[in-house]
C-alpha cells in the first residue's frame, strides 16, 4: 500500500513538472499556430497535460503488469495441461516446481492449494478435511492475488472522469471571456482578439479533457475485461485441480 501511495504521488509530481515544462518552454514559445494555440488555452491545460501523462503511465503499468507478471512466462493453456499431468501422476513436487516456473496469478493461487494439500496429504484427517484445508489456502490466495490484479484500475476511472470535468471546466471559462469580448464593445467594434482568444481556450480545453475522458474510460474497460478473463481462468483451473485431488481422497 506504501509503495503503491508512492507510486502515485510521484507519477503525479513527474507529470506535473513535464506538463509545465512543455506549457512555458514549448508551447509558450513555438512559432507554430497549432502548437501555440495549446499555450492559449490556459492555466488549466497544464493540468490536463499532467492527468493525460499520468493516464499513460497507468496504461502501461497495467499492461505491464496483466500480460508480463500477472499472465506468466508461458502460455496458462500449456501450463495448466502440464499440471494436471503431474497431479494425475501424484507428482506434488513436480506440480510445485511446475508452478514456481511459471509464475503468475493462476500459477500462484495453484501453488498455495497443491502446498497445503501436500502438507496435510499423510495427515491424519479424514479426506474431506484436506479437501477443505486446501481450498481455504486456494481462497487465500486468490483474494491476495485479486487486488493485484485490479490495482490503478480506479486511479484510470477516476483520471477520465475529472479530465472530462477539468475540460469542461476550461470550456466555460474559455466562453466566458469569448462573450466578454462581445460585450465590451467601443466605437461599434468588437474586440476580435479577445473573442477568438477565448474560443480558443474553450476548444484546447474541450479536446484536452475529451482525449483523456475517452482514452481513460477506453482503458479501464479493457483492463476490467482482462481481470474478469484472469479471474475465470483461475476458477476453472482450481476446481479442475480440486476435483482431481477429491478423486484421490475418494470423495
Amino acid at each position: 500500500m506504501v509503495k503503491q501511495t508512492i507510486f502515485v504521488t510521484l507519477n503525479a509530481l513527474v507529470a506535473f513538472a513535464i506538463a509545465a515544462g512543455l506549457f512555458f518552454g514549448v508551447f509558450q514559445h513555438s512559432t507554430n499556430a497549432i502548437v501555440h494555440s495549446i499555450y492559449q488555452g490556459g492555466y488549466l491545460v497544464i493540468l490536463l497535460m499532467m492527468i493525460f501523462l499520468m493516464l499513460i503511465v497507468f496504461i502501461v503499468e497495467r499492461y505491464l503488469s496483466l500480460y508480463g507478471a500477472a499472465k506468466g512466462k508461458s502460455s496458462v493453456q500449456v501450463f495448466f495441461k502440464k499440471l494436471i499431468t503431474l497431479l494425475q501422476a501424484d507428482d506434488l513436487d513436480g506440480a510445485l516446481a511446475a508452478c514456481d516456473k511459471q509464475r503468475g496469478t493462476t500459477a500462484n493461487v495453484l501453488r498455495s492449494g497443491i502446498e497445503r494439500y501436500r502438507e496435510v496429504k499423510d495427515s491424519t484427517a479424514d479426506g474431506e478435511k484436506k479437501i477443505q484445508l486446501t481450498q481455504t489456502a486456494i481462497e487465500e490466495a486468490n483474494a491476495l492475488e485479486g487486488p493485484l490484479l485490479e490495482r490503478n484500475l480506479i486511479a484510470l476511472s477516476t483520471i477520465a472522469s475529472i479530465a472530462t470535468m477539468v475540460g469542461l471546466l476550461g470550456t466555460t471559462i474559455g466562453m466566458i471571456r469569448a462573450f466578454a469580448a462581445t460585450g465590451n464593445v467601443e466605437g461599434g467594434v468588437i474586440d476580435a482578439t479577445a473573442l477568438a482568444t477565448g474560443i480558443s481556450e474553450a476548444l484546447v480545453n474541450t479536446a484536452g479533457g475529451l482525449l483523456s475522458g475517452i482514452l481513460g474510460i477506453f482503458f479501464y474497460n479493457f483492463f476490467v475485461n482482462k481481470v474478469d478473463a484472469f479471474n475465470y481462468t483461475t476458477d476453472e483451473a482450481t476446481f479442475e485441480v480440486l476435483q482431481i485431488l477429491k478423486e484421490k481422497q475418494g470423495i
